[in-house]
This record gives C-alpha cells, sequence and structure tokens, in this order.
C-alpha cells in the first residue's frame, strides 16, 4: 500500500493532491483518466452509472496509473464499506452523513478490529489474493483513507466531534448538496455556505485531519485552496466526454461560418 502512504505523507506535509470523478461505469474511462496524472480517481456508486459488480474491472484499469482509487458507496452500510476495501479501494467516502453516530459507524465498518469492526478475509484482491495477507491486515488501519462527506446541514454543529474521531482522515465537502441542504442551492459566493465551509476547515486542522472539496468549476479552485482545502476535485468522466464533443462541435461549426 505504498500509494496510500505517499498520498498520505503529501497530505500531512500540507501538499495539495488533485482527483477528479469516475460515473460512467466504464473501465475504459477509468484507465484513461487514471492515467492522465491525477494524484487519486474516485468511482462513483451513489450517482455514477456503474454498480458494484463493475467495481473490479475499474480497479484493474486504475492499477496501471499513479491515482489512487477510492470509492464512494451509495450507503454507509457495512458490507459496502467492506467489500470494495476488499477488492482493493485504497480508501471510501461516505455521502450523506448526518451525524457524530453516523460517521463513527461508517468509519467502524472500514477498520479492522480494534479500531473498527471489519471483517477478516485472506484470499480477497486488497492483499493479494492471499499472496499477503498478514502485511495487508498490519497496514490497513493506518493506511486506509477514511472519507466523510459534508453535505447536509444537521452534521455542520458536529463538525468537530467529526473531525476527532479515529479514521476520519477527510472531511469533503459536497458543494451541491450542502448549498441545498442549507436552502441556499447554487449559491456558493453565500456567506453562508462560505462559513460552513471555513468551519470544516478549521475542524479538520484542529484535528490534524484534512479538507477537501469537489469545485464545480476550476476557476474556483484557486480559492478553495486559499481556504485550505488540500483534497480538491474537480470534474468527471463524463464531463471530460461531453467536453470534448461540445469542443470538436463547437470548432468544426465555427469553420463552416468563417468561409
Amino acid at each position: 500500500m505504498m500509494l496510500n502512504k505517499k498520498l498520505k505523507e503529501k497530505l500531512d506535509q500540507d501538499e495539495t493532491v488533485l482527483g477528479t470523478w469516475v460515473n460512467m461505469g466504464s473501465s475504459l474511462s477509468a484507465e484513461i483518466v487514471g492515467g492522465c496524472g491525477f494524484d487519486w480517481v474516485l468511482i462513483d456508486l451513489e450517482h455514477g452509472s456503474g454498480t458494484e459488480s463493475n467495481i473490479i474491472s475499474q480497479l484493474q484499469a486504475l492499477k496501471g496509473g499513479s491515482a489512487l482509487p477510492f470509492v464512494r458507496v451509495e450507503s454507509a452500510t457495512a458490507p459496502r464499506a467492506q467489500r470494495v476495501l476488499d477488492m482493493g479501494a485504497a480508501g471510501v467516502m461516505f455521502p450523506q452523513i448526518k451525524s457524530v453516530e453516523e460517521a463513527e459507524n461508517a468509519l467502524a465498518s472500514m477498520y479492522y478490529p480494534p479500531m473498527g469492526r471489519r471483517g477478516l478475509a485472506k484470499m480477497t484482491r486488497c492483499n493479494g489474493f492471499a499472496a499477503d495477507p498478514d502485511g495487508y491486515l498490519q497496514t490497513a488501519n493506518e493506511l486506509c483513507l477514511g472519507v466523510i462527506q459534508i453535505e447536509h446541514k444537521d452534521i455542520l454543529p458536529h463538525l468537530d466531534d467529526v473531525a476527532a474521531l479515529p479514521g476520519a482522515d477527510i472531511l469533503f465537502i459536497g458543494p451541491a448538496d450542502l448549498s441545498l441542504s442549507l436552502g441556499i442551492p447554487g449559491e456558493y459566493d453565500n456567506p453562508v455556505f462560505e462559513t460552513a465551509l471555513a468551519q470544516t476547515v478549521e475542524a479538520a486542522r484542529k484535528h490534524r485531519k484534512h479538507a477537501g472539496i469537489l469545485t464545480i468549476n476550476t476557476d474556483m479552485f484557486a480559492k478553495y485552496h486559499s481556504m485550505g482545502f488540500r483534497f480538491i476535485a474537480a470534474g468527471s468522466d463524463m464531463s471530460y466526454v461531453r467536453g470534448g464533443a461540445l469542443s470538436t462541435l463547437e470548432s468544426m461549426r465555427r469553420q463552416l461560418t468563417s468561409k
């Protein structure tokens, strides 16, 4: 799990790690995106088109690149996190966490006892199909990354307690859902929204954890970075396909009208 260690070391040194989303459920798009040089890639089971059955092939496709593979599960039930970690995910993102208890239960599903209650299987992809089960067991709790999404107003009064949880490595803002929950959908410059961002960064730093965010567009990157976010994502395989297609079409149409 050397890649996991390197990414954690970067974050601990206040370096920025850049990521993107994989939503198509495609091993080919995962391979393409994973080879572009991102530090991490998130396979999205919550809103993506793929299902759990697509995870293995996407993780295999990402193995050839340098991007660390995370999976966002669609629910915080224990079997979900355990299965994607057994498949070889480096970490798990948990959406729509509304309380400290929910965060604690979600994280417990990621880690082996005594830190959590993840079940042990020795012939899975994460430990090389029994090639090194003891080595994986000894390092998994330290190197697997737990990502708690901050995207509901109910969790905001409890940010400090969430950040204090063992294994809550990253507090990750979901801008669309958080602004919706706050009653200001899409108002990313609203002081109420910006206060929530600042509180998240402050709680993460207080407990030597890290703050992350998905930028709605890359023009917002510098602002979020200056606020203290270091685990930052933008774009997805879907947006890259659509954006590339539109750009090509617009280029051809411009040349037609310029004659």
